[in-house]
């Protein structure tokens, strides 16, 4: 009850933070006494909000902590299923972790995982993810999907160019899909994306989708290995970018993407990615466990596989790590 009260009150100062309330006002609003309000008002100052009292005019919200807590993100929320229900860690070994065991337990598909820090964030092929504290997104969702086994590497394009529509839309930068799961950004990594499933047979049990951004990231702080390989939106952008907020609009982006694909199949998907992939029509070189191939990257098949033309002719690749010049 204490939870739903809070996130009320934060959802209605947001709202009206250009405008002073009245306690009584605000109470009628959140639908709790004024006393109330007026306990959690100073619970939410001891969590870094600023909030404005005045006498005979009520208080306005000032100043918001840059947090990923629900609250937070919910007044932004304009999905139907996709981040209702969220888990809030301060700090956590992996969001993958955690959304695994809580999927296990029978978390609703939509259901998140969000953390503050990552201690042992992770991308592809077990490899670690820098996950700094208060800086990025690190979420990983639980999606329960009705399709083929042989279906899921589409789930892995399907969120990539969700979040791409997501960042683009919220920066203006020019954000583009390294396949299979990367974002970059003038040829620096932004985004990892890692989708993971547990099933047997043809059927799956469910999808753990997480991603990693680096939003208000200062690159500074990065060892030097990662500066060459790595940026931020707040380096590209010049400009700190509100964390929840944006978390939002990836979920909204997420819902409308992979509703379009059960009702579409993987075909708009598809389109989409083709638009929004910066190695298109380029010479890349794909490093597989069979070994190395170099040719131009064609397009995505019905798979998702992507087609490489090499002298030997047209080869889809399923997984490999991917290089190529970006200024070619």
């Amino acid at each position: 009850m204490g939870q739903s009260i809070r996130n009320e009150l934060i959802r209605v100062l947001i709202a009206n933070d250009a405008v002073f309330m009245s306690g009584e006002e605000i109470s009628r609003k959140v639908g709790v006494s004024r006393a109330a309000i007026w306990k959690h008002i100073e619970e939410l100052r001891q969590e870094g909000y600023e909030i404005e009292a005045r006498p005979r005019h009520g208080y306005r919200l000032v100043h918001r902590p840059d947090r990923m807590a629900p609250e937070e993100i919910y007044p932004h929320l304009r999905t139907d299923v996709f981040g209702r229900e969220i888990k809030y860690l301060a700090q956590t070994e992996s969001t993958q972790i955690v959304a695994h065991q809580w999927a296990r337990e029978g978390a609703p598909e939509g259901a998140v995982v969000i953390a503050e820090e990552q201690l042992q964030g992770r991308g592809r092929l077990g490899r670690a993810w820098h996950s700094p504290p208060g800086t990025g997104i690190w979420m990983s969702m639980i999606l329960r999907p009705p399709i083929p086994l042989s279906h899921a590497p589409h789930l892995t394009l399907l969120a990539s160019v969700a979040v791409q529509a997501a960042l683009a839309e919220s920066t203006g930068l020019p954000v583009k899909i390294k396949w299979p799961n990367d974002l970059l950004i003038h040829g620096k990594k932004v985004c990892g994306i890692l989708t993971e499933l547990r099933g047997e047979q043809d059927q799956i049990h469910y999808v753990i989708m997480g991603m990693g951004i680096n939003v208000n990231v200062k690159t500074d702080d990065w060892p030097d290995w990662l500066k060459h390989v790595g940026t931020s939106l707040m380096h590209e952008c010049a400009r700190p970018i509100h964390r929840a907020s944006l978390a939002a609009g990836i979920l909204y982006e997420l819902e409308r993407m992979y509703q379009m694909y059960l009702r579409q199949g993987f075909g708009p998907i598809r389109k989409a990615w083709h638009e929004r992939a910066g190695m298109l029509g380029k010479q890349i070189t794909a490093r597989t466990t069979q070994g190395t191939m170099t040719g131009i990257a064609q397009e995505l098949n019905e798979q998702g596989a992507l087609l490489l033309r090499t002298q030997q002719g047209v080869v889809p690749v399923y997984s490999a790590e991917i290089e190529w010049r970006v200024n070619q």
